[in-house]
């Protein structure tokens, strides 16, 4: 049995709002020990909302989604920067979890943080959205069943990502993810998806078919899903 809870806002600082709202539902209730994060621009406003508050996180695991392959993290351009800058540095969590794009081993990398999250499993992992579909790093395609892999980045993910670098550093085509198989295992998922360039992927899952060319899709397929968006569909 699935379900798929709609939540529409006026803006995203309202949808920053509900979010906070349901993670302070999840603490309080003593459900929430084990926490999946995601970066982006999406996240900026809901993590301001948890830094600015009383939310105590000391007693959560935390589990990021991705990093790019051949970053270092002190890189601005890092996943575990943004995290750091926008969270880690602001908030006490009893354990964090980050992918490194450096590991001279990455597919030993990635077995080891799966095998983390078999160790902690998830009980909320927030997501994002890409314009393609894609989440986390799972790009069109991606088998349904994957776990944390290496993942090739599509020239769409890519001409997104190139506004973020305004240095010289070159934009990796490589990054590590966890898979769309490790993101299921999630007891419950929520989705935050603001702006008309996340249009075209919300409708199409809204649309209702599960299909691998639109990795979001498959969201449809899990038991407790909600999403935050302020996009009207009427």
């Amino acid at each position: 049995m699935s379900m798929f809870n709609l939540v529409k806002v006026a803006n995203p600082e309202e949808g920053a709002q509900n979010l906070f709202q349901l993670l302070k539902k999840e603490l309080e209730s003593d459900r929430l020990h084990v926490l999946g994060l995601a970066t982006g621009g999406t996240m900026i406003p809901v993590y301001e909302k948890w830094v600015e508050s009383d939310l105590d996180f000391k007693n959560v695991v935390t589990f990021n989604l991705d990093e790019y392959v051949g970053i270092h993290a002190d890189s601005p351009n890092s996943y575990a920067y943004f995290m750091n800058e926008h969270l880690f540095s602001k908030k006490t969590f009893r354990k964090i979890h980050l992918l490194n794009g450096m590991a001279a081993d990455l597919e030993k990398e990635c077995a080891q943080y799966e095998e983390s999250l078999q160790q902690y499993p998830l009980d909320i992992q927030l997501l994002g959205v890409g314009e393609n579909g894609h989440i986390a790093f799972n790009e069109p395609g991606t088998p349904f069943d994957s776990v944390t892999h290496v993942a090739k980045l599509t020239d769409s993910t890519l001409h997104v990502n190139s506004r973020f670098f305004d240095n010289d550093e070159e934009i990796p085509h490589t990054a590590v993810t966890m898979g769309i198989a490790s993101i299921m295992q999630a007891k419950k998922i929520v989705l935050v998806a603001f702006g008309e360039k996340k249009r075209a992927a919300l409708a199409k899952l809204l649309e209702g078919h599960v299909t691998a060319e639109w990795p979001i899709t498959k969201l449809l397929q899990h038991k407790d899903l909600t999403v935050i968006t302020d996009l009207n569909f009427d």
